[in-house]
């Protein structure tokens, strides 16, 4: 019988190319995967990686291996799966769920208070991840859910094998100084109310300063940043102290200060957020616990 934990960690190899890679994604040392990958051509009885400058590539017969993993990892997910699910008991196990920071805070976090309290022999686990590493992180086994969002507009892919559910609409609000012009404003404030406004967003590069562009994407002029900040705290301060205006997600929230109101935007920017998980693992009733109060909690 093969290791299954070593079977995973060539996986990882085959697709991150390094051990040293592989090994950070699976939370091992190097040394510790060399010695699993060790094990597994004991068991197999063929040599399944091979040097390649500071890389290593899979052999033939490692490539052959990993090409019927999914089935073989499936399989065994499934029969334990189909094993809790008769247990009378109440759920039971560990669930790794892999989430982008705002999706932590805003629904998994107080989703995972129910958890604790209908189901205390279920112990969630949370990883901070962006999409795409957290769908990578559940097709190989190191997540079993996954909560990503499509904020630039493009829908994460998910391979076979993934279960994909809608999960949340997030949206963003524009925060004001109380004092600003726009604050009394009745109705959804325009983009093109926007043009003489000075800014805090989040810092080029990330996630949510893509989704600010997005509001001036067909304007004729660019927005006139003043402060770079990652924290919407942090941001929310600086709109009450400075008389810059932000946009904030919904999911990203904090607690609105003193001297800041929130106004809805006419066709405000969105992300659609979405849970993903194996297919092998739905029947499994601790997975199922925790998705049913993750997603109860979004709605």
């Amino acid at each position: 019988m093969i290791d299954v934990g070593a079977l995973r960690s060539l996986r990882a190899i085959a697709d991150l190319g390094t051990m040293a890679r592989a090994a950070e994604e699976l939370g091992f040392t190097p040394s510790a995967v060399s010695q699993q990958i060790k094990r597994l051509e004991a068991q197999v009885g063929v040599r399944l990686v091979a040097p390649a400058g500071r890389r290593v590539v899979l052999t033939p017969a490692g490539q052959a291996l990993v090409a019927t993993a999914p089935e073989v990892l499936n399989a065994l997910e499934k029969s334990v799966a189909a094993a809790r699910s008769v247990d009378a008991g109440s759920p039971r196990g560990v669930v790794r769920i892999a989430a982008f920071s705002t999706g932590v805070r805003g629904i998994v976090a107080p989703a995972l208070g129910h958890v604790r309290r209908r189901f205390p022999e279920v112990r969630a686990e949370v990883v901070e991840l962006d999409p795409v590493p957290a769908v990578y992180a559940v097709e190989s086994g190191n997540a079993d859910l996954a909560m990503v969002h499509d904020a630039d507009g493009v829908t994460v892919p998910v391979p076979p094998g993934l279960q994909r559910a809608h999960l949340h609409t997030d949206i963003g609000d524009l925060a004001l100084p109380v004092g600003h012009p726009l604050a009394a404003l009745g109705s959804p404030i325009r983009r093109s109310d926007l043009r003489d406004c000075q800014w805090v967003t989040s810092p080029e590069g990330t996630v949510c300063h893509r989704w600010f562009e997005r509001l001036f994407a067909a304007a004729d002029q660019q927005p006139d940043v003043v402060h770079s900040v990652d924290d919407f705290g942090t941001q929310m301060a600086l709109v009450a102290a400075d008389q810059v205006v932000a946009l904030i997600p919904r999911l990203a929230r904090p607690r609105v200060p003193d001297g800041v109101v929130l106004r809805e935007l006419h066709d405000a920017p969105r992300r659609e957020v979405h849970t993903v998980w194996r297919a092998s693992s739905e029947a499994d009733p601790a997975l199922r616990a925790v998705l049913a109060e993750v997603s109860s909690y979004a709605d």
